[in-house]
């Protein structure tokens, strides 16, 4: 069995689909297993290969929001992101409630994209910064240009704020726990609390707020 990192890629512009598989086959620990240009086709090869990842595009034929609802429902394993030229709130946060662990705007470097599927397939998720402040006005409905009135950051101690930092950073819960010289176990429990003190659901939020920062008093 191999160790590599196994993906799927959907995508209905081939030219596309064929430089983002000659990227990620370079990669010494990543491997296109199945390539497909529709929704059907990516909910067939997700089903029929539960890769690690599957990369989908938004506005391909059968649509990828409903692909990626049905990879989320039937095949959990597998890890989604989107790949699309979209961005639109609208896109993004249906793209999150599809269950996409990743939202990643075409042009991306090579570099960078391999970096952050190497992060979702390790359980991290990742939104493109230049979209972070759109989710995080919806996540706390606050207006453009608003603050509330009170900032959940204050309730952090200062340990919660480092693990924090490192989250907003894109470190692994094993990565800060190495940097901070905590176990991993200790480090998913402060997580935890944070997600309770902060109110939000997962790490990309968490780390959304992180990168906001405190409101002035």
């Amino acid at each position: 069995m191999s160790d590599k990192i196994q993906i799927v890629l959907v995508d209905d512009h081939p030219l596309f689909r064929a430089g983002v598989a000659y990227t990620l086959t370079a990669e010494a620990d990543m491997e296109v297993v199945g390539q497909g240009a529709s929704a059907a086709e990516a909910v067939q090869l997700a089903q029929e290969l539960l890769p690690d990842l599957i990369l989908l595009d938004l506005n391909m034929p059968g649509s990828g929001l409903q692909a990626a609802q049905t990879i989320t429902a039937t095949c959990p394993v597998t890890r989604i992101v989107m790949l699309t030229v979209s961005e639109e709130e609208e896109d993004l946060l249906a793209s999150l409630k599809a269950g996409a662990r990743g939202y990643i705007l075409k042009g991306v470097p090579a570099r960078e994209l391999t970096r952050i599927l190497r992060a979702v397939c390790a359980g991290e998720s990742y939104v493109t910064p230049t979209l972070a402040a759109s989710l995080l006005r919806e996540m706390t409905g606050v207006a453009p240009g608003a603050r509330p009135a009170v900032d959940p950051l204050n309730e952090l101690t200062d340990r919660e704020r480092q693990i924090l930092e490192g989250v907003a950073n894109g470190l692994s819960n094993k990565e800060i726990g190495l940097q901070l010289h905590l176990t991993e176990k200790t480090v998913k429990h402060y997580m935890t609390n944070i997600l309770q003190k902060l109110q939000v659901r997962n790490r990309v939020e968490a780390a959304l707020i992180a990168r906001r920062g405190p409101n002035p008093r």
